[in-house]
């Protein structure tokens, strides 16, 4: 258990709040196939996710400059349309309203954009747990730490008083460079071993051992 009791708690999305790391993979590989570019492997593809749209093409699509915006649009028709679920994983609105009850503001730092996060907030009925949210629309890519800057000063809250909660290496990358405290979770992207590489406070495997991790 943390026996630190934090102000602010910011959670990434996918793999972390949501259960959408095949969906994304899905449409990644779609969009490579409708430009008859050969898509990358699972791994390179999950290995992306948390960076912006824009830096994730540039990534996995190195040899195709020119077509960019084409990848990027395909991707986004795509996902509107792909029928891979997409749950939010056990356990999470009972954990956000046990912390919002506990006193922590909430918040969100994803490499979504702005569009895709307002929809599936109003989807998953979770915005009300949520006073702040950062895209890759609002701020520069993770692991950039200007998002976590830029919510930390909208909610008047110092660094240390915060915690990032996150999936992958680009997440606790994110919270390290911002001197920010975060927990890994195994749900989503990289496993308690790659995730340890960055110094988090402990990693989870459950919203119930998270829960158990900030509450006791």
């Amino acid at each position: 258990m943390s026996s630190k009791q934090y102000k602010l708690i910011i959670f990434d999305w996918d793999g972390t709040i949501m259960d959408s790391i095949g969906k994304i993979v899905n449409c990644i590989k779609y969009s490579a196939e409708s430009l008859s570019i050969s898509p990358p492997s699972d791994i390179a593809i999950k290995n992306i996710i948390g960076l912006s749209l824009e830096k994730a093409m540039a990534v996995l699509f190195p040899n195709h400059p020119t077509k960019q915006t084409a990848l990027i649009n395909a991707y986004k028709a795509h996902y509107k349309v792909d029928s891979t679920a997409t749950p939010v994983f056990d356990d999470v609105a009972n954990v956000l309203n046990a912390l919002k009850q506990n006193g922590a503001v909430l918040a969100i730092a994803t490499g979504k954009g702005r569009d895709g996060l307002e929809r599936l907030l109003d989807e998953s009925q979770l915005r009300h747990f949520f006073s702040a949210t950062r895209t890759s629309d609002d701020a520069q890519s993770k692991p950039s730490p200007d998002m976590l800057y830029q919510l930390l000063a909208e909610l008047g809250v110092s660094a240390n008083e915060a915690l990032m909660i996150g999936d992958t290496q680009i997440d606790l990358k994110m919270a390290q460079a911002a001197n920010i405290d975060s927990i890994g979770v195994t749900m989503g992207v990289h496993n308690a071993q790659q995730l340890s590489e960055f110094n988090p406070i402990a990693t989870v495997d459950s919203y119930q051992q998270l829960q158990q991790v900030l509450m006791g």
